[in-house]
């Protein structure tokens, strides 16, 4: 009786299997006149019918190990639509200058593809090894560039400051390496590095160096953007005019700071705001533009009338600092002392630029703004 049972149930699974087989079968038969699935699909070309190359030195896509390698890239990049789109949204921002800076220092225009490459032009970026900003350059090389890197100010994060000092390395790395795709290699993994590996392996052609993986994908991400970016509708990107960013409008003040001023009193002077003013000079780090001579961006047409409402607030704030001096009495916390004023406890840290450890003693000297009276409130 059991095996009369098994039998039956296994009869029984046979047919249902059946159907199922003849079902799919005729699902797919009548899948011939289905709508062909958007880009990306599987007979893509993948490698352009045009010669490929990289700020003209030619790619060789002939060699199966050359064409995988950019084969992967360029199939990552269009597949992360996102990205890419973003990628095509911020060039109309930022590109331009660019291009404008590299014709006049007369290197090849393919050089822009870098930036896209190392931050998808995000002035913030910052990767897991410490390169921060546009160009994504190491405490040391920003500093070697001439990029001033401090408490106060990081021009890594710069857009014109840190696209000077990529050029200039660039440039720098091309002149020892007589090849620009090398010299874009060596930005990525360093010039000792890379010319260690050529040393070792008796060969200057960076298509057939061994290289860390990163920099080995390094030049066909590059190549897979300036791909997408000359031509996004072939990788499926239909974008219009309006779809683009319009380049940041700006007017330049030069400004010398004998103390540290506030950026709100910037913001003030130039009718904006604190993030305004943030955004269009993301170097400056905290909220005080240092002491010293500053060229800071402020909102277009904000130039006109800022130098007279600039000194205005400052002589006010210069004149005003002694009267906001507290000295720190023994028993007292920032706790304290902030309930005491009425102000957000963590507004005293950034008038004074206290640590971390938000640590006061007795004798301490702190700036302390207290809340202005509404009009009509009991002072």
């Amino acid at each position: 009786m059991k095996i009369g049972t098994e039998t039956n149930v296994y009869l029984i699974c046979n047919k249902i299997l059946l159907l199922l087989s003849v079902f799919f079968i005729a699902v797919n038969a009548g899948a011939t006149s289905l709508e062909q699935a958007p880009f990306p699909h599987s007979n893509l070309s993948i490698i352009p019918p045009v010669p490929l190359s990289f700020c003209g030195e030619r790619v060789p896509v002939e060699i199966q190990d050359v064409k995988e390698r950019f084969e992967r890239e360029i199939l990552i990049s269009s597949l992360d639509r996102a990205q890419a789109i973003l990628w095509l949204k911020r060039s109309s921002r930022y590109l331009p200058y660019i291009e404008q800076a590299l014709k006049e220092n007369s290197m090849p225009d393919d050089l822009k593809y870098i930036v896209v490459a190392e931050s998808a032009l995000k002035p913030n970026a910052v990767s897991n090894k410490g390169a921060v900003g546009y160009w994504q350059f190491i405490f040391e090389t920003g500093r070697n560039y001439g990029l001033t890197i401090d408490g106060n100010k990081d021009e890594r994060r710069g857009f014109f400051s840190s696209t000077q000092a990529a050029l200039s390395y660039l440039k720098n790395l091309y002149e020892m390496l007589g090849s620009w795709t090398l010299a874009t290699a060596a930005y990525n993994m360093g010039e000792e590095g890379l010319l260690a590996e050529i040393h070792e392996q008796e060969t200057n052609d960076f298509y057939r160096l061994y290289l860390p993986n990163e920099t080995q994908r390094y030049i066909f991400r590059i190549l897979s953007i300036k791909l997408i970016m000359q031509d996004p509708d072939s990788y499926g990107f239909k974008l219009t005019d309006k779809d683009y960013y319009p380049p940041k409008a700006f007017d330049r003040v030069n400004l010398e700071c004998t103390s540290e001023i506030p950026i709100m009193l910037i913001a003030k002077a130039a009718k904006s705001s604190f993030k305004e003013i943030k955004d269009l000079n993301p170097e400056i780090r905290g909220y005080f533009i240092p002491k010293g001579n500053n060229t800071i961006l402020i909102p277009k047409g904000a130039s006109e009338g800022f130098a007279e409402r600039y000194e205005q607030l400052l002589n006010n704030f210069l004149s005003d600092q002694g009267k906001h001096v507290y000295v720190v009495k023994k028993g007292e916390t920032l706790y304290s002392i902030a309930r005491m004023f009425d102000i957000p406890v963590l507004s005293i840290p950034i008038w004074n630029k206290l640590d971390k450890k938000l640590s006061i003693r007795p004798g301490d000297r702190l700036i302390i703004y207290p809340k202005k009276a509404e009009p009509g409130q009991n002072k």
